[in-house]
């Protein structure tokens, strides 16, 4: 059986992008940010296109929105 590699963007984002992979999410995070250590406690996925509040400025992109243990 082949897999599709979760490094493809497009698969990383079915894989982590639901609300039922939220957990896993969190705990992937937490893996490479904080070397496993539970400081993301809870996160919403949001739509990640914000349109800038200037014409001229570029698009960012924001997938989540992270709260910290710590308020």
């Amino acid at each position: 059986m082949r897999f599709i590699s979760p490094k493809i963007d497009y698969v990383f984002k079915k894989v982590f992008g639901s609300k039922e992979s939220k957990d896993i999410l969190i705990s992937f995070l937490n893996a490479i940010i904080y070397d496993g250590e539970k400081i993301i406690a809870s996160l919403t996925i949001i739509n990640p296109y914000n349109p800038g509040q200037v014409l001229t400025l570029k698009y960012t992109y924001l997938d989540v929105k992270a709260v910290l243990v710590d308020g």
